[in-house]
This record gives C-alpha cells, structure tokens and sequence, in this order.
C-alpha cells in the first residue's frame, strides 16, 4: 500500500517524539551535570548553565572513591554475565537437543522462578550469604546475580538453539565432531547473535542493581556504582549534591548506552532471530 506524505509525516513525528521522550531524563542529567551547585538549586530554575563547568566530574573522583564503586561494578558484571552464559548454554542446548526425563516439567519450574521478584529472595539470600562468609564479598553479588539471570539465559539461548538445523550436527557428526566440539565449533559460532544479546542484556542488569548489592555489602571499598551513588552526600547530611550525583549518572551510563549502541544489531538479530525462524 502506497503512503501518502501525510502518513509519513505522522510516522516521523511519532518517532521523533518518542526518540525524545525517552532522551529527555538523561539529557537532563547531562546538563544538570554541567550547571554549578547554585545553577542546579536557583529559584527560578535555569534550564542551561551560563557556562559548561566540569568540576562536578572531578569532585565525584576527588571526595569518593568512585573509581573503586566502578572496578567492583565492572568484576560483579563481567563475572555475572561470564558465569550465566557458560551455564545458560550447556543447560539450553541440553534442553533443546537431549531428551530429558522431566524436562518441559523443569522449564516450567525454571520460567516460574524467573517470575519471581528479587523483593521475595532478598531475606533467604541474605542468610544464605552470612552462612556462607561472603558478606562484604563480590562473589555474593555474582553468584546471587547469577541464580537470578540464569532462567532468563535458559530460556532465550534454548530458543534460538531449537532453530539451528539438526541436519548440521548430524553431518558435523559424521565428521567425527564430538558433542563438545559441535557445541563449541558449530552450535556457538551460530549462536552468535542471542549469545552477545544474552550476555549484553545480563551485563546490564548486573551493572544497575541495587537492592541486593545494599544489603549484601556495608564496606565502602566493596561497593558497586548504583550504591556509590545513593550514598553520594555533601558537606551536611541535608544537603543533596545533584550536580555529582548527575555526574556520577552520566559516568556510569555512557558505557552502557555506547555498549548497546556498538552490538544494536547483534541485540536485534538476537530478539528476533527466534521469532523469525521459529
């Protein structure tokens, strides 16, 4: 059906407004950054800074150690996401190519479990960890994390398994590949696509929790970003520094924003890829 210059007139705008619906709070954090204390507080408020002034940037790195908040962000994530992909694919291809006594009844459960909100764990997990002495430890973090993203790694990579041709590793095995070399030299290479999706969405959410990252760890040496933030105080405990605290946002989000940005496509071939072939 042909568009009129109405219709997609109407199809750019809706896109413009939502493009700008979704920039316009991190934008806002941009310039709030960029304002002095004064500017950030001033009654009327001012929408710009007179002039861009970065010494919020440098307090954040100065009088907190943010660098720290954001080396222990860095070991929580890439262990979270190393750990849920390793055991999210050896458990999906089981699921998707074995046959499993009980296995659709152990997908249910696995599906249940992921329904669950972190809300509901947060008190068995924490005697969980004080049993086990790993209070104050980043290891709490990475394995709570990664009990709570493996249902969701299961879950998508077994999706796209189920669409590579099983005539593939069946040739692969007539060419004397083991299960492990076709796992390792047919089934990832494949895979590409929902594994990058998987491990990148996994990354995310282990860079921006906080609830269990409060509870499980008092140490300021062992914090991680999302908490490093909430804490962020000024000189009294009534005063809010929202230009460090918007700095310190912008810091901790460009990585992410420019990491989704850099494997767009791959994310997309990764949610869809099931989808379509399925």
């Amino acid at each position: 059906m042909r568009k009129t210059p109405i219709a997609t007139a109407c199809f750019y705008a809706a896109i413009a407004v939502a493009t700008i619906w979704s920039l316009a709070p991190f934008l806002w954090q941009v310039i709030t950054s960029l304002k002095t204390p004064e500017e950030v507080l001033s009654i009327p408020p001012k929408y710009w800074p007179e002039r861009a002034n970065f010494s919020s940037y440098v307090k954040i790195f100065s009088t907190r150690p943010f660098a720290t908040y954001i080396a222990n962000s860095l070991i929580v994530a890439f262990g979270t996401t190393f750990l849920c992909t390793a055991l999210g694919s050896l458990a999906a291809y089981a699921f998707s190519r074995l046959k499993i006594p009980g296995g659709a009844w152990a997908l249910n459960a696995i599906l249940l479990i992921a329904l669950f909100p972190p809300t509901l764990l947060v008190v068995p997990l924490k005697q969980l960890i004080q049993f086990s002495g790993l209070i104050n430890n980043p290891l709490a973090l990475v394995l709570s994390y990664t009990a709570l993203n493996l249902p969701f790694a299961i879950w998508v990579l077994m999706t796209f398994f189920k669409t590579v041709p099983s005539d593939i590793e069946e040739a692969a095995q007539v060419d004397g590949f083991s299960r492990w070399g076709l796992l390792w030299k047919i089934i990832f290479p494949l895979s590409a696509p929902a594994v990058a999706t998987t491990a990148i969405l996994i990354f995310i959410f282990s860079w921006n929790e906080f609830l269990l990252a409060l509870t499980f760890i008092s140490k300021d040496s062992v914090r991680t970003v999302p908490v490093g933030i909430a804490l962020l105080s000024g000189v009294t405990v009534y005063e809010v520094p929202w230009d460090q605290i918007s700095a310190a946002v912008v810091v901790t989000t460009m990585p992410v924003v420019l990491m989704v940005l850099a494997f767009q496509r791959r994310i997309i071939e990764g949610l869809t890829a099931g989808a379509v072939k399925g």
